[in-house]
C-alpha cells in the first residue's frame, strides 16, 4: 500500500453525521473536480457489494450485535480498498469517498467500542485520506434535513447515537482535516473544500484534459472551472 507521499492518486474523505450533506458534496466536489479537467472516482460506504448490502439492509430490519456490525463493516472496506480504492489511486486518479473508516470509529464508538482502536485497525490495511472533510452539524439538524428530504430515519439514525457519533467525530485528531460548517450554503462548502485541496495535495499538480492535450491547466484555471458548479 503506497504512503500519501508517494502515491500517485489523492484521496479524499467526506465525513459527518447523517445529515450533514456528504453526498451533497461528493457530488459537487466531483463535479468540479472533472470540470478542471482530473479524472475522478467517487464511491461511497457502505458499498453496493454483497457485504454493504447486509449494513443496508440493518439499517431497517434491524440492527445487528455491535461485533456483527463491524465485520460486516470491514470486510466491505477490505473489498472496496481492493477492488477500487487502491487501482484508482495507483492509476493517478482523485478518488472522493462519501464515508469512511472514521465513520466506523464513530458509528462503532457510539456503541462502546474504542474509537482509536478501530481507526488503528482500519488504517492497517486501508490508505489515510490525503484531505478528511469533516461537516460538522447538530444532530437535531441532521435529522430535520433526513425527514425533510422524505426519508424516514432509519437505525443508525436515531438521535441519541447521533450525539455521541457526533462527539467522536469532534474528536478526531487527523494531520489533514478540515473541519467545515455544515450550516454553510452548499456552493461555499465545495469552495472551501477546493481550497483545501488546490493548497494541499492538488497544489501545483499538472492536469491535462482530454480535449485540451499538451496544455497543463494552472490552480487558476481550476478555480475558474470550478466556479462553473456554483
Amino acid at each position: 500500500m503506497a504512503s500519501t507521499e508517494t502515491r500517485q492518486g489523492v484521496l479524499v474523505a467526506i465525513e459527518g453525521i447523517d445529515g450533514a450533506g456528504k453526498t451533497t458534496q461528493a457530488g459537487r466536489l466531483e463535479a468540479a473536480l472533472r470540470s478542471g479537467g482530473h479524472r475522478v472516482v467517487s464511491t461511497k460506504e457502505p458499498t453496493n457489494g454483497p457485504w454493504g448490502r447486509k449494513l443496508r439492509e440493518s439499517a431497517t430490519s434491524g440492527r445487528l450485535s455491535a461485533a456483527e456490525e463491524l465485520d460486516l463493516f470491514m470486510r466491505d472496506r477490505r473489498e472496496h480498498v481492493a477492488n477500487l480504492i487502491n487501482p484508482s489511486l495507483d492509476a493517478g486518479m482523485v478518488v472522493i469517498v462519501d464515508r469512511y473508516y472514521f465513520s466506523t470509529a464513530a458509528y462503532q464508538g457510539a456503541r462502546g467500542m474504542d474509537p482509536a482502536e478501530l481507526i488503528r485497525q482500519n488504517e492497517a490495511f486501508a490508505p489515510k485520506p490525503d484531505l478528511l472533510v469533516l461537516l460538522d452539524v447538530e444532530p437535531q439538524l441532521g435529522i430535520e434535513r433526513i425527514r425533510k428530504r422524505g426519508d424516514k430515519e432509519n437505525d443508525f439514525e436515531q438521535e441519541t447515537g447521533l450525539r455521541e457519533s457526533a462527539r467522536i467525530f469532534r474528536a478526531l485528531d487527523y494531520p489533514k482535516l478540515a473541519r467545515i460548517p455544515g450550516t454553510m450554503k452548499p456552493e461555499d462548502i465545495t469552495a472551501a473544500i477546493l481550497e483545501h485541496l488546490y493548497s494541499g495535495p492538488l497544489a501545483g499538480r499538472p492536469v491535462v484534459p482530454s480535449d485540451a492535450p499538451g496544455r497543463p491547466l494552472t490552480n487558476g484555471d481550476l478555480w475558474m472551472a470550478a466556479a462553473k458548479v456554483r
